[in-house]
């Protein structure tokens, strides 16, 4: 098991938008999200930053990042949530949220 930790903002304008969304997520997203061996996946919110921690299972995470982003339902959540969120710059314009250094972690 591998531990993500992922940040990106949400604009301040959406923020109710983005919360609502997800009070309740579409069943095929959560269907996808496990079928790609994420778990305890969180989003956290503070001000305008968002925080995602998630565990992954699996054994190949780009694959599995590949067949999510080509799942139709995924796809269509992305279109209404990516709207609402703003790359941090340090992703340097190469992924969406950008990834954290794990630095610490007590079981």
């Amino acid at each position: 098991m591998r531990r993500y930790g992922q940040v990106i903002r949400v604009k301040s304008d959406r923020i109710a938008d983005y919360e609502c969304m997800h009070a309740s997520v579409w069943p095929e997203v959560l269907a996808t999200i496990h079928a790609c061996n994420m778990r305890n996946y969180t989003i956290f919110r503070y001000k305008t930053w968002l925080f995602a921690y998630f565990e992954y299972v699996g054994d190949d995470f780009p694959a599995d990042m590949k067949k999510m982003a080509e799942d139709p339902m995924t796809q269509k959540w992305w279109s209404l949530t990516d709207p609402m969120q703003e790359p941090v710059e340090e992703s340097g314009g190469k992924s969406w949220w950008a990834s954290m250094k794990d630095v610490f972690h007590i079981d």
